[in-house]
């Protein structure tokens, strides 16, 4: 879904409105039945998936592109680099395609962490790149996020020096599940894409909800020292096809895309191509997601426990005591909830799943937390 289609969309249904809360969702809701081979002996809300894809078009498509599996990816990927240059307004040149958003993370942090690169990033925050980067004897400055458990991007500010290569920026950011104020993120961004490449990880972005909130793909286009992440894993339901994709100027993108190892493969190439076309299954996505927040902050309100307003398909809230041990009590009642977040040691990430999933959670989480 474009941009400018999807601001128009979030706009017309409402969702940070009192249009939702009465019962606009539910006018409005696309018709998806839950198949029987969903079925989990555990409910697993640990992992930021979601439950409801791959939709059925994708599905058949998969099936359709079986005869060609045997064949190497590279004709059928250039079709999808198309798709999404043309979903986010930019030229190929500017797309990588990586398997995973993952990859993408991992081969920007080899590009930018070899030979002693230093990297800045919140804490916590998403690991995969700035680890991987470490393994290459990178340095990594870790920043604690502020007291609204966002970026701290003055203090991250601050940390710049001739040595830093890459600003990473996880937005919204993962565990917490916030977001930066815009014009706050896009001051960052301008004053100081010239002092190292930023990086913007936008995994989540599909779920946020302000319509005019921007992707920092806007600045990319301006030719900027960004580069934005994103993947088909959330919003679509391709977690386990392994397919996302880079946006940065051409001299970058080449650069991220000497650094890929894995690639993707055909099927996911295919089921991805798909997902750009398929609305429907995306706006039932967003919306079902929204539900399940609607009833994570319910079950939250009436145990009287702290959280965090979300712009994923997670909340974060406070334990009050080791996470661990709640991790560990969960597990007794089948339910599966995210791993610590160190120096956060007292508050939990909890995914969306199935409302059903959202039903076992909630009676779970009473019963551990009394």
């Amino acid at each position: 879904m474009k941009n400018i289609d999807r601001r128009q969309w979030l706009k017309k249904v409402g969702l940070t409105s009192s249009f939702a809360l009465l019962g606009g969702l539910e006018s409005m809701a696309l018709d998806f039945p839950l198949r029987s081979n969903l079925a989990y002996s555990k409910v697993l809300l640990n992992a930021n998936e979601n439950p409801y894809g791959p939709s059925e078009r994708v599905r058949k498509i998969l099936t359709n592109s079986f005869d060609e599996a045997c064949r190497y990816p590279f004709r059928s990927l250039s079709g999808l680099v198309e798709m999404i240059a043309l979903k986010e307004g930019v030229n190929k040149d500017y797309v990588v395609v990586t398997g995973g958003s993952t990859e993408g993370l991992k081969a920007t942090g080899l590009v930018y962490g070899l030979g002693n690169g230093e990297i800045i990033s919140a804490d916590p925050t998403f690991q995969a790149m700035l680890r991987y980067a470490e393994t290459f004897k990178a340095k990594v400055h870790r920043v604690p996020l502020n007291a609204d458990m966002e970026h701290d991007l003055p203090a991250m500010a601050e940390k710049i020096n001739k040595n830093t290569r890459l600003i990473f920026i996880c937005n919204p950011n993962n565990p917490t599940g916030t977001i930066l104020n815009k014009s706050s993120l896009l001051d960052f961004c301008k004053s100081h894409d010239n002092d190292a490449v930023i990086f913007s990880d936008e995994a989540y972005y599909d779920f946020i909800t302000e319509p005019e909130y921007p992707s920092m793909v806007e600045l990319v286009k301006e030719g900027r020292n960004i580069i934005v992440s994103k993947t088909f894993s959330k919003v679509y339901g391709l977690a386990g096809l392994r397919v996302g994709y880079l946006i940065a100027k051409p001299e970058i993108a080449r650069n991220l895309k000497s650094a890929v190892m894995a690639n993707t493969n055909i099927l996911a190439i295919e089921a991805a191509k798909e997902a750009l076309r398929d609305d429907e299954f995306y706006k039932y996505s967003i919306m079902q997601n929204f539900k399940a927040k609607s009833l994570i902050y319910q079950y939250l309100d009436d145990l009287g426990l702290e959280y965090v307003k979300s712009h994923t398909n997670f909340v974060f809230f406070k334990t009050g005591r080791p996470i661990q041990g709640v991790i560990d009590d969960m597990k007794k009642y089948n339910v599966l909830i995210g791993r610590p977040f160190p120096p956060l040691n007292q508050w939990a990430r909890i995914s969306t799943g199935r409302l059903a999933d959202m039903e076992v959670f909630g009676k779970a989480l009473k019963q551990v937390m009394s």
